[in-house]
């Protein structure tokens, strides 16, 4: 867009980056159009769609709707074609349009590639041979008692000369429309399978040549969401989020058409009450449709349906206003993706709140004032514990220096004999501690990252967690600021602290160390799930008897090695693949004298 908003060109793109550095080049390299409009620009904007199919649609919708200024590609009357079937003549016809206006006529499409359709209209009228003549050519074979070509051939059932009756032709009609809504895949079927018998017999170019049809076929018949109805007029909302701020995204249809897509951030919102925020956030550029399209309905629906119902009042618009949850049809489908695009929103929200300086330096300065530190943490080590129900304890400690990550200088430690998760925090910090202290040995590589003592430790967890890293710390006699970030109600607190540090849940400093802690999280949950087949299996495959099979057997029955321990051998005996001698075995194994008595107990036969 320009300087005053208005759209001045639309394209698509499967790689947006490198259709836009095609134009940021030396001025003198481009096209003369091309160096007005990079010099026109001011803005860009962009929407995401599932199909380069869609994409060509919805920039077809949008060059008709905004008639950009740098655009060249149908700015003229021309448009996609459509299959059109004239299913309220007493002799239906099907044939190839590129505009829409018989009354009566069922149009399928549009379709980007006319060539296409016409192959694929050839294939599917050998299954359904409707008349495709023009009148002139139909009033002619019936004169001369004659059909043409297409009904010597196969591919018209020749209603011209009374080959089939007309209520028959008009039933064959109606089962070529049915087909193209997607209704009727025998067509298809039979297709495949001939190409299959084609691939048996060696006949690889009859074979190559069904497939092309059968992708044909397919291409032609893919739902296009980017063209609904001509009654169709929604707003269809989306939302995605995370603990402290959430994006929405909205396709305003009217009429059939996207006229507009657009996002925004809900920041600090709770998950309970997205649906109101967009409602009450939603409209201000535009008046509601006659029906809105939400991820859930609200509490109070009726209540926001007369007041969105007012909104579209005071705009002029006739008809209430519904709220509804689209289960399936196109509105189900189009707001899939509607929801790529609020995805897609709200990473770049967080992106562009990392690579911003000044977002970062007020960051920064939250922190320090919020907690207060010393000094501004300008690197900020977060440690975080994870496992599998207590089985294959496994921490990460990530980094990150002026708020941005420095991947290099993480670290994956494995934990053993760790009874809760206090107790593995106090480990990992007290050997990240040691590495601190600890000089450095010759060509140590690893060193880097360790060498230097952070402003700020940070902890995924509570009081509990925060006083055993405060107590690693002492130990080593080291004074480094530390806190901890509970999840749900995101408190932030102190070592020793009656009540949590509690900041504005849109604050910059909350969402840095919401990020710190979430990366944390991601890393440790990576790095256990990468060993845990491994840990888990070897425990288990180390004793005699038990192999691989029943090892998937076990873990798929309790979910961990913790409590096939304390499995019994009745409960053992529950588990497919696993025999009265296995069982046994296992409980021998881990040496439960409860378990191991019950089962001997059970194993003895009985006396008569």
């Amino acid at each position: 867009m320009n300087a005053r908003g208005t759209v001045i060109y639309v394209g698509k793109a499967k790689n947006l980056r490198s259709r836009l550095t095609s134009y940021f080049q030396e001025p003198g390299k481009l096209h003369e159009r091309t160096r007005r409009m990079v010099d026109s620009a001011q803005s860009l904007d962009w929407t995401l769609v599932p199909t380069e199919r869609q994409a060509l649609q919805l920039e077809f919708l949008w060059i008709k709707e905004f008639s950009p200024e740098f655009n060249v590609r149908f700015r003229d009357d021309k448009s996609y074609p459509y299959l059109v079937l004239t299913v309220s003549e007493s002799v239906p016809r099907v044939f190839l349009a590129r505009k829409k206006g018989i009354k009566g006529a069922r149009y399928f499409g549009p379709f980007h590639t006319a060539g296409a359709l016409r192959d694929t209209l050839s294939t599917i009228l050998k299954a359904f041979p409707v008349r495709s003549c023009s009148d002139t050519v139909y009033t002619k074979a019936q004169r001369a008692g004659r059909p043409c070509l297409l009904g010597d051939i196969g591919k018209c059932a020749a209603p011209c000369v009374s080959r089939v009756s007309q209520p028959d032709h008009k039933a064959l009609a109606l089962s070529l429309a049915s087909f193209m809504e997607g209704h009727d895949s025998g067509v298809v079927r039979e297709l495949q399978e001939s190409m299959r018998v084609a691939a048996d017999a060696l006949d690889f170019e009859r074979a190559a040549k069904l497939r092309d049809r059968v992708d044909a076929i397919n291409t032609i018949l893919m739902k296009n969401t980017m063209v609904l109805g001509e009654d169709v007029d929604a707003d269809i909302f989306a939302v995605a989020g995370e603990a402290l701020v959430s994006a929405a995204h909205v396709f305003r249809v009217r009429s059939g058409r996207i006229r507009s897509s657009q996002g925004f951030i809900l920041e600090g919102a709770l998950e309970e009450n997205l649906v109101e925020l967009i409602l009450r956030d939603g409209f201000e550029a535009s008046p509601p449709a006659r029906v809105v399209v939400v991820p859930n309905l609200p509490v109070l629906s009726d209540g926001w349906e007369e007041q969105l119902s007012a909104l579209r009042a005071d705009a002029g618009l006739s008809g209430k206003v519904s709220l509804r949850v689209a289960q399936r049809g196109e509105l189900a489908e189009l707001q899939r993706t509607v929801a790529i695009n609020a995805e897609h929103t709200l990473q770049s929200y967080v992106g562009s709140k990392t690579t911003d300086p000044q977002a970062r330096s007020r960051a920064l300065a939250e922190i320090h004032n919020a907690l207060a530190l010393p000094e501004a943490p300008l690197r900020i080590e977060c440690f975080d514990v994870s496992h599998l129900g207590g089985d294959n304890p496994v921490a990460s400690m990530v980094v990150f220096e002026d708020g941005i990550p420095r991947r290099e200088h993480y670290r994956k430690f494995a934990i053993s004999n760790a009874r809760d998760d206090t107790e593995a925090i106090w480990q990992v910090v007290s050997r990240r501690l040691q590495r601190l202290t600890a000089p450095p040995e010759e060509g140590e590589s690893e060193r880097k990252g360790f060498s230097y003592p952070p402003g700020l430790l940070v902890i995924d967890g509570g009081l509990p967690q925060v006083n055993a890293a405060k107590r690693a710390l002492e130990e080593a006699g080291i004074d480094i600021p530390v806190c901890g970030l509970a999840k749900k109600l995101e408190e932030v607190w102190m070592p020793g602290a009656a009540y949590p540090v509690i900041l504005p849940r849109s604050s910059d400093g909350m969402f840095l160390l919401q990020r710190v802690r979430d990366e944390a999280h991601r890393v440790a949950l990576r790095y256990q799930r990468s060993t845990r087949a491994r840990v888990l299996g070897s425990e288990l495959s180390d004793i005699d008897g038990v192999g691989p099979t029943t090892v998937k057997s076990l873990l798929r029955h309790f979910g961990s090695v913790t409590r096939v321990k304390k499995a019994s051998r009745d409960q053992l005996l529950e588990v497919e693949g696993v025999g009265p001698r296995v069982a046994d075995t296992i409980v021998a194994h881990f040496g439960n004298p409860e378990v191991a008595g019950a089962s001997m107990k059970t194993s003895l036969p009985s006396r008569t």
